[in-house]
């Protein structure tokens, strides 16, 4: 888990379009933080500092500790509101957690060992099926990935869930033992057979062409005068 941020936030008294709109004019976003159980609590955060925090793509799996005068709330980023026109953020809802909060998150995957795996240096392709996998934990233990090994692996060889160890605390939310990626054949070798397959079929209908009579089309009229 990466360390956390610390954001300084400021209280925001009332909600309501105008007064959002001139928290955004300030050089700050709206926010509210919610959950466990208890109210509520409107913000305002440094524009800057949020839109550099929510560039990252892990920004939804990494946890905040929001301070506003001077009490800390443990939170998780659960939803960013952008500008249709300009892509800025205009709004941030934060989860409030505890440590006996669980989520549901996505947490990408990774693939190591290319260099010791004997189907890609045959020409295989590594296949991506998931490059998120879903997953529940406490938001304490959010793994920041799943890294999946290639070594020693084949052409057609299948690379499932099971083939690693989640870290303690982490759990799927399906019992399937789903496909996360496969070593598939080589994409040039699969291209030049079915060139040679229409090459062949091409040969074969000028063949039939050019064994067939002269005027062949002709003769059902012919028949049907006499």
């Amino acid at each position: 888990m990466a360390e956390q941020a610390l954001v300084v936030a400021e209280l925001r008294e009332r909600a309501g379009k105008g007064v959002a709109r001139a928290t955004r004019r300030s050089g700050r976003v709206p926010a509210v933080i919610y959950g466990d159980k208890k109210e509520p609590v409107m913000i305002s955060v440094d524009s800057k500092e949020l839109t550099r925090m929510a560039s990252n793509p892990a920004f939804f799996n990494h946890l905040v500790k929001i301070q506003i005068d001077g009490v800390s709330h443990e939170v998780l980023p659960r939803d960013v509101q952008l500008d249709a026109v300009t892509d800025r953020v205009i709004h941030v809802d934060f989860l409030r957690v505890s440590p006996t909060t669980r989520i549901t998150v996505l947490v990408p995957t990774e693939f190591v060992g290319q260099d010791k795996c004997p189907g890609l240096r045959r020409g295989g392709v590594l296949n991506i099926v998931r490059r998120d996998i879903e997953l529940r934990c406490s938001p304490n233990a959010i793994p920041e990935k799943l890294t999946f090994s290639l070594e020693g692996l084949e052409i057609g060889t299948s690379i499932h869930i099971n083939s690693i160890e989640l870290p303690q605390g982490v759990s799927m939310t399906t019992q399937r033992n789903f496909t996360v990626a496969t070593i598939a054949p080589p994409t040039v070798a699969a291209a030049d057979e079915k060139s040679d397959a229409d090459a062949q079929a091409a040969a074969t209908a000028a063949s039939a062409a050019a064994a067939a009579p002269a005027g062949g089309a002709k003769a059902p009229a012919a028949a049907a005068k006499k």
